[in-house]
């Protein structure tokens, strides 16, 4: 057999696979009976539930960096219903932006937002996309990593999604955990978050958000960090 029929042959059933999956989403998104699990959940509380301090951090009130807001007014009102945005330091006078967004209801429309879009729209421009996987102490969860570059401003940014209790990424990751809750009747709620420095050497500042992460997870009671940070693998 040849390799082109067995690259048709491939892409046939990743065709039909997709399709599966389409009208299998289709069919749940409509069901009118379906549970939204933030319903059966306490209630969501960013500031609260963000500790001011933790591991070698403390929550920084200067004005020395100011986070970029990735949430328009318009978006805000429709897909999350809380978000937070805090700079820490550290004892080495490190800063990291920490920015959260929570909705209540991850389906169709109203799902995170990808920040790489966000990024775009104020101007910026993207280098290094990668993904990976963190070891946080607690377990692996999947990060994304990029370097937003504008004049004046470069920002290397780490983030990742939650829907329900799965740490994801966008793409066909956060449609299939969409697709398993649909599957039981449920409608998730996720998180967004987003861990992002000012510094013109992305390597060394990924270093430093693997360390804010890992400290920040830490710090979470294990009912909040379920909540924002999924439960993760491993």
């Amino acid at each position: 057999m040849s390799r082109r029929l067995v690259s048709g042959d491939f892409r046939t059933r990743v065709a039909v696979t997709l399709l599966l999956l389409f009208v299998t989403a289709a069919a749940i998104w409509s069901n009118p009976s379906r549970v939204a699990v933030a319903e059966q959940r306490m209630p969501v509380d960013l500031a609260a539930w963000i500790p001011n301090a933790f591991g070698a951090w403390r929550l920084d009130d200067s004005v020395n960096v100011v986070p970029l807001s990735f949430i328009a007014a318009a978006e805000a009102e429709t897909v999350y219903v809380q978000t937070l945005e805090r700079v820490y330091v550290d004892d080495r006078s490190r800063r990291i932006m920490l920015s959260l967004a929570y909705g209540d209801r991850q389906e169709g429309d109203l799902q995170a937002h990808r920040p790489e879009f966000c990024f775009k729209a104020q101007g910026f421009q993207l280098a290094g996309l990668h993904d990976l996987k963190l070891d946080t102490g607690l377990g692996e969860i999947p990060l994304r990593r990029m370097e937003a570059r504008r004049p004046g401003r470069t920002e290397p940014v780490s983030y990742w999604l939650t829907i329900g209790e799965q740490p994801t990424l966008p793409g066909l990751g956060r449609k299939l955990a969409q697709l398993r809750h649909g599957l039981k009747g449920e409608t998730p709620d996720g998180a967004l978050i987003r861990i992002s420095s000012l510094d013109e050497v992305p390597g060394r500042a990924y270093a430093v958000h693997d360390e804010f992460i890992r400290d920040l997870l830490a710090g979470l009671a294990a009912e909040h960090r379920r909540r924002l940070a999924g439960r993760p693998a491993g």
